[in-house]
């Protein structure tokens, strides 16, 4: 067990000797896949409400997802990510669309 002590100005315990060091977090890419069935404007209203975008943003990456196979929706946490995606899907399912989004681990 590690020791530990008191500083006399906190009533919080010190680790002593260690120093903690904090980690950025991962990131992740968020990507839109095309699809030939989704409708465009659904795709812009799941941009907006899932991933906060603008109108004009998200007509942007829909745009680019529909001439390049995919886009990138945003750069996010494990955590923000997997729950976006997760939103996505369950949404379009829900439509009945086969809309999918993916993430990949990014270098920061």
């Amino acid at each position: 067990m590690k020791d530990f002590e008191i500083n006399p100005d906190s009533d919080i315990a010190l680790e002593d000797e260690e120093e903690i060091a904090l980690k950025r977090p991962s990131m992740y890419r968020v990507l839109l896949h095309n699809d030939a069935y989704t409708p465009r404007e659904f795709v812009v209203i799941i941009l907006q409400s899932v991933f906060h975008k603008s109108e004009e943003e998200g007509k942007k990456i829909m745009t680019e997802a529909h001439t390049k196979g995919m886009a990138t929706v945003g750069i996010y946490t494990h955590e923000i990510a997997s729950t976006s995606i997760y939103l996505v899907e369950k949404m379009a399912d829900e439509y009945g669309c086969p809309l999918r989004c993916t993430m990949e681990e990014v270098e920061i």
